[in-house]
């Protein structure tokens, strides 16, 4: 049984945002901290105030994490990026809300007191004195400070205050993770109510002390517990009153935390056999239990729903039945071949779903080179005259303005070339197409063509493909590359209208060009001839994409089997320790990486000769310390040589999130890795000493925790098949009362297989087996025994303040 922890967030839009460039204007983009640790930041929104970003992340963390925040940031090119203000849950908060946080948040001002992070250990004791019992506080260590410094460190010291009294530790120079070792005494005075503050300050030669954090402690427990030691969690000063200001702006989020407690397998094969069950007999089953999940799900929550079953049954190996079963269940309820899959059914969220986790592979090789050409060209493209700006066209010639015809003309251009390229890509990656996905469109094909089978419905079976492919898949990541990783930033206005045309180009292609496409724009006429050619093009490429057969499928998805892709693969800055020399960021040599679920390997090319580290032999992978190597994105893989010796790669990144994405999948590929490290150093060992904590035992015991357990979910992510029978049986759980509704309503009117309560007898109807399995888990939850205390601070002592 392990307890995991996840934060779905979305982060939508900002509005009203003060202005921070010189243009009465700003470049926003937002930072998400984990525990003042950044895991994601946006792309940056240029010259607006209410900036658009619709980015989605879900992120996977320990039980114990206790805050995450937004930050709103102005990017400036020439000088330090503006903080505009931020938006915080605490964890408590989160977890109040079971549906999660949906709406506006206003930004607040960013205090430098109030931005605190890390940990402090202490020893606390009650100790005979004379003539009264003195409190002995021993200042142990702390870990992760906040750098208050340009050097990225601090330069750290503890005061301590009790009882009007107030004494100081030493000051340790350039450190987050300092050690003091040092014990003060207090007299006490019996029934006194003060309490025992203990503030963590950064030292200035020049300028006043920065504060770091403090932890307060209540004497009176501390009376009844005698002696108290461990990691207490730093916190910030509230006792000051809230400063005014002019408003900074909101920000438009979607945050929900979500707690599983996942059994073990056993648990759970009974649900997974049932549902399976019922998809293997697909329409000619007795119990119907998908239609009956789909009529008891809410519209918010089919999304959500049916990626949870989509991943269930492709673990299964039975997602091509699972669609096939829906594509049955919505013709049965369709009578108009115009409507078939414009709904938010659960055949149209299951197959997005089942698109993003099995094609985007296939997409990315399809689109990316063209998407990449619109943003190399940045070429001025419009079709629609009433928006025509001829002043954004430059001069052409001898300086003569473009007319608007010119400007129309040379736009067509632009669009019919990207267009063809983007069909002959798509007419020749048929073989490249996954053998499920081909295997899915050919039972959707067949079926539209049994249900419409007369002439006049001769396009429908393509339509119904085009529906999901072109509509579904091709055209949203058109719109939004960004959002289908298909570049790191979003597009500026010009390219975005430039994507936007191409979009509905592939949409008038995708609708095999029918009379009421062309009739909503007219002015996207110049493109009809390309048109017309592409949806030969797309016809001739569908009959070849469903033309695969049982034995073909099988061999390529053998083959596929037998050549993994890369869990994750591009280029990296590698420094390797050897030596005594300084590390600096000119060290680092550039190098193309590639991890699979063997090896990670490096080497000048994809196809140098490559130097590998063996999965099993990584230990950890971590962040390190700015002030290491003047950078905040260099990571390091802890692993051990052939021989057994420890070892560490530093490895630079380009930008944040490339580092959260490869430390992320690194953690995921070793998650069962025996001898996985609880503790690392931060910093390097340089010279004699490490640079975090000073220490000078090379091999001793890291000075900060490691984080194997915070990861990003990707598209490409390995299926947790545990995970999500747990959360398909988490939505069963919630509407259970209707299913028993439904099932009642089913017995009473058949009068078979229905069970009397109570009567010991199994349920033999499938509705019925299912409520007695969702009936065993509940029960197999409650009995679970609970799992070994959270690792995290003692807050025993600490006051609330």
């Amino acid at each position: 049984m392990a307890k995991r922890s996840s934060l779905s967030i979305r982060i939508v839009e900002g509005k009203n945002l003060p202005a921070k460039d010189i243009n009465g204007s700003s470049d926003p983009y937002c930072i998400v901290k984990v525990d003042n640790e950044p895991i994601i930041r946006t792309a940056t929104v240029w010259k607006t105030l209410c900036p658009f970003w619709g980015e989605e992340y879900q992120v996977h963390l320990p039980p114990t994490f206790h805050a995450v925040a937004f930050y709103v940031l102005d990017e400036d090119a020439l000088s330090r990026d503006d903080v505009i203000g931020k938006v915080c849950f605490t964890r408590d908060t989160l977890a109040s809300l079971p549906k999660g946080f949906t709406g506006w948040a206003h930004l607040t001002e960013v205090d430098p007191d109030e931005e605190v992070q890390g940990e402090i250990h202490l020893r606390l004791e009650v100790v005979p004195g004379t003539p009264a019992r003195r409190l002995r506080c021993s200042v142990l260590e702390a870990r992760d400070l906040a750098p208050k410094d340009r050097n990225g460190a601090s330069d750290p010291f503890v005061r301590v205050h009790y009882n009007g009294r107030t004494q100081e530790t030493s000051v340790v120079k350039k450190s987050c993770y300092p050690r003091w070792n040092e014990t003060f005494e207090f007299e006490l005075e019996e029934g006194a109510a003060e309490a025992l503050c203990i503030e963590a300050w950064d030292w200035d030669l020049v300028s006043r002390n920065d504060f770091l954090g403090k932890v307060v402690v209540n004497v009176q427990r501390l009376y009844a517990a005698q002696q108290e030691e461990g990691w207490f969690r730093l916190q910030p000063d509230q006792s000051k009153s809230q400063r005014g200001g002019g408003s900074l702006g909101s920000l438009q989020l979607e945050v929900r935390l979500r707690d599983e407690v996942v059994l073990p397998s056993r648990c759970y094969q009974p649900l997974v056999q049932l549902l399976c069950q019922e998809v293997k007999l697909g329409t000619q089953g007795p119990g119907q239990l998908i239609p009956i999940i789909e009529e008891t799900t809410s519209t918010d929550r089919r999304q959500e729903v049916a990626t949870n079953l989509l991943k269930l049954f492709l673990g299964q190996g039975l997602a091509k039945d699972f669609l096939d079963l829906l594509f049955q269940l919505e013709l049965g309820r369709t009578s108009e071949a115009n409507t078939l899959f414009r709904s938010n059914s659960l055949a149209s969220k299951s197959m997005e779903s089942f698109l993003k986790v099995a094609g985007m592979r296939y997409l990315h090789g399809v689109l990316g080179p063209i998407i990449d050409r619109v943003f190399e060209e940045k070429k001025y493209v419009e079709l629609d005259p009433s928006k025509v700006e001829v002043k954004d066209v430059g001069c052409s010639g001898l300086h003569r303005p473009q007319t608007e015809a010119e400007v129309l003309e040379q736009s067509a251009q632009t669009l019919r070339a990207h267009l063809g390229a983007l069909l002959s890509a798509l007419c020749r990656s048929v073989r490249a197409c996954p053998a499920v996905i081909r295997a899915t469109f050919r039972q959707l094909f067949r079926r539209v063509r049994e249900r419409f089978p007369s002439a006049q419905y001769e396009n429908v079976p393509f339509i119904a493909v085009t529906s999901f492919l072109c509509l579904r898949f091709f055209s949203p990541a058109i719109m939004s590359p960004k959002l289908f990783h298909l570049r790191e930033r979003h597009a500026d206005a010009r390219t975005s209208r430039t994507l936007l045309l191409l979009a509905k180009a592939v949409q008038n292609v995708g609708n095999m060009d029918t009379p009421v496409s062309r009739a909503k724009e007219a002015w996207m006429e110049p493109l009809q001839p390309t048109v017309r050619q592409g949806v030969a093009q797309l016809k001739d490429f569908i009959t070849k994409l469903v033309d695969i057969e049982e034995k073909e499928e099988l061999d390529l998805q053998r083959t596929l089997s037998l050549q993994a892709p890369p869990v994750k693969e591009g280029t990296l800055f590698i420094h390797r320790t050897k030596g005594k020399g300084p590390l600096t960021s000119s060290s680092f040599k550039k190098l193309h990486f590639s991890l699979t679920t063997e090896a990670l390997s490096f080497a000048k090319t994809p196809s140098s000769k490559s130097t590998l580290i063996k999965l099993a032999n990584i230990r950890a992978a971590e962040k390190v310390e700015e002030k290491s190597f003047s950078s905040s994105h260099v990571m390091q893989v802890i692993y051990t040589d052939e021989a057994g010796r420890p070892q560490t790669a530093y490895l630079q990144c380009k930008c944040v999130n490339e580092l959260n994405q490869w430390l992320s999948a690194l953690r995921k590929v070793s998650v069962n890795n025996s001898g996985l490290l609880g503790t690392y150093h931060p910093g390097v060992f340089r010279g004699d000493k490490w640079s975090c904590c000073h220490q000078k035992d090379k091999t001793g015991r890291g000075c900060d925790k490691t984080r194997s357990r915070v990861t990003l979910q990707e598209w490409n992510d390995p299926l947790d098949h545990d995970l999500e029978a747990q959360l398909v049986y988490r939505h069963l759980l919630g509407v259970e009362a209707v299913l028993r509704e439904k099932h009642q309503e089913l017995s009473g009117d058949t009068e078979a297989d229905a069970v009397p309560a109570g009567s010991g007898e199994a349920p033999t109807d499938p509705l019925g087996q299912l409520l007695q399995v969702l009936q065993d888990l509940r029960e197999a939850h409650s009995a679970s025994p609970p799992g070994p205390p959270p690792s995290e601070p003692s807050r025993l002592l600490e006051l609330q303040t």
